[in-house]
């Protein structure tokens, strides 16, 4: 994040925020994308500063469709190698399509990836995912809600004491009273 702001300075670009998406590129609900694209819209910036074109985007039409949107803001999108995609350019729309079309080529490759050595592992007969009995945070915890279940305290008090869920602690407590 450090690097995106001093880069912005050196480009003459006053930061108006940063913002940081921990949500998959694939995901249509990205809270910090959406807040900057509110910020486009209410005319609050004057451009975008992304790390990479192919983040910015879900796909290649999202990804067009986005910088549409943003031309008729007047808002431009800078990638950290500095280039600017100026959609209402033909050369600008060239580029903004081609590279977004590798980024979503790269993500289907990746993607393909995963399948394929998820699928490989199955046919070596590997279990995948959490196995029956792996409980490590509700085993941890487990001493503890059971105190406070024989001091009579209510789930909702224990899970919000501990910082766990509920279900959590219903787990915990089904367990016990099973193997009891």
């Amino acid at each position: 994040m450090a690097e995106l702001t001093a880069f912005a300075e050196r480009g003459g670009y006053d930061v108006v925020g940063v913002f940081k998406d921990t949500a998959s590129g694939a995901s249509a609900n990205r809270i910090a994308r959406n807040r900057v694209l509110d910020l486009a819209q209410a005319r609050h910036i004057d451009a975008i500063l992304v790390s990479e074109l192919s983040r910015w985007g879900r796909s290649t039409q999202d990804l067009l469709d986005t910088l549409n949107r943003l031309a008729g803001w007047k808002v431009s999108v800078v990638a950290m190698s500095g280039m600017t995609f100026e959609v209402e350019t033909p050369h600008g729309r060239m580029m903004a399509t081609m590279l977004a079309g590798i980024a979503q080529f790269e993500r289907d490759l990746l993607s393909e990836r995963v399948k394929s050595g998820l699928a490989a592992a199955r046919a070596r007969g590997k279990k995948l995912g959490r196995q029956p009995g792996q409980r490590p945070k509700s085993d941890k915890f487990a001493p503890k809600v059971l105190q406070a279940v024989a001091e009579g305290r209510s789930y909702r008090w224990i899970a919000r004491d501990l910082g766990i869920s509920k279900n959590t602690v219903t787990d915990i407590v089904k367990r016990h009273r099973k193997n009891a």
